[in-house]
């Protein structure tokens, strides 16, 4: 049975949006984008490559999806994550796109997204990775079916943006299993689901 992991890169005051660069993601006129640019070295290089080592499939929303594949389906410039994000089966939560997806092994998710997930956990083997997709994080932590958080927490105060998760959010415990300082000042911290 695999497991869900979600992956994100956030602020210390839990903003994810707008990671990337200015224009990803100025919803709600979030001015801070890029704000996780400089950050990279090569100890989170290094997690970050064996914990994709590990990927059996990807899961994103919709924006996700249409950003990574933008970014990343025409790419050849040798990056290590090229080959591997293109070759993963990519399945996405979308009310909004159709079949065919434009992104080489990509499946659109129907139905009731709980239980689509839920089956994919059931017959996948190998960890289903969420990379972004913050909308899909909540619904999928309020479904109870996230098992573990690889979160890339940056020395950073934003103030505003979208958090990973909500005010409103429901009671969780977690456990610490993993903890990676980079050069950069950025905490890998790992997390399991009790």
């Amino acid at each position: 049975m695999a497991r869900i992991v979600v992956t994100e890169s956030v602020t210390l005051d839990g903003v994810m949006q707008g990671l990337g660069r200015p224009d990803e993601d100025t919803r709600g006129g979030f001015r801070h984008g890029g704000w996780g640019t400089g950050y990279q070295d090569q100890v989170m290089m290094a997690a970050m490559g064996k914990e994709m080592a590990g990927t059996g499939a990807l899961l994103f929303g919709r924006r996700t999806y249409q950003d990574f594949q933008q970014a990343w389906a025409e790419r050849t410039d040798g990056n290590p994550f090229t080959e591997k994000l293109n070759n993963t089966r990519k399945y996405v939560a979308s009310g909004t796109l159709a079949e065919p997806l434009p992104w080489q092994n990509s499946t659109l998710l129907t139905g009731d997204l709980a239980h689509a997930v839920g089956q994919l956990k059931k017959e996948l083997e190998q960890d289903i990775v969420v990379l972004g997709s913050g909308e899909l994080v909540r619904s999928l932590v309020a479904a109870g079916l996230v098992d573990r958080f690889v979160l890339s927490i940056h020395p950073l105060l934003l103030g505003s943006g979208r958090r990973l998760f909500p005010e409103d959010g429901s009671f969780s415990r977690l456990r610490l299993v993993d903890t990676v300082a980079t050069t950069t000042g950025v905490l890998l911290a790992t997390y399991e689901t009790l």
